[in-house]
């Protein structure tokens, strides 16, 4: 079956950056929805007129990916707020952000702690790979009609390859995982 829109896919990859470091290895082939929210509109483009067995090579730059990096999204809060037990990349969902921090870190955002100073906390709404232009070797391990289930999700469901982004105040930010 050729890769088209509205079909699952199941991949496994290798995710670098563009000096050749691995970022993310996908060993075990995991199933994405082709036409939905599961994988980015660059890699569905790849993958389209292919079939099982197929191996694709791309890049993807900052902008096709997880936007460029900004840093209106990173937030310096009093150390005093956090728990004792907060370590440098833990992530933290805007919702459950403590009394007192910043009034505009959004809510709805993912924040990562990327610093703990003794007085501070630096967090981060920016994607892990914001910035950053990607290298993906992707192998199509197989190829099946989606359900009728899937395509009214928008997803296979495995939650997989994103994360929710903020809708604003920085729309051209993507999501992954």
């Amino acid at each position: 079956m050729e890769i088209t829109s509205h079909c699952v896919v199941a991949l496994t990859w290798v995710l670098s950056d563009t000096l050749g470091e691995e970022l993310d290895v996908l060993d075990e082939p995991v199933e994405f929805l082709v036409g939905g929210k599961d994988l980015l509109p660059a890699i569905e483009a790849a993958l389209q007129g292919h079939e099982a067995g197929a191996s694709v090579q791309l890049q993807i730059e900052p902008e096709q990916a997880f936007g460029d990096f900004n840093d209106r999204l990173l937030f310096l809060e009093p150390r005093h707020l956090f728990p004792s037990e907060l370590e440098v990349g833990m992530t933290i969902e805007g919702s459950a952000l403590p009394e007192g921090c910043h009034p505009e870190a959004a809510r709805e955002a993912l924040y990562t702690v990327t610093d703990i100073y003794p007085e501070h906390v630096v967090l981060d709404a920016n994607h892990p790979l914001a910035g950053i232009a990607i290298r993906l070797r992707i192998r199509v391990e197989s190829v099946r009609a989606s359900t009728d289930e899937e395509r009214e999700r928008g997803s296979t469901g495995t939650g997989f390859f994103r994360i929710e982004a903020l809708a604003e105040p920085v729309p051209e930010l993507r999501t992954l995982h």
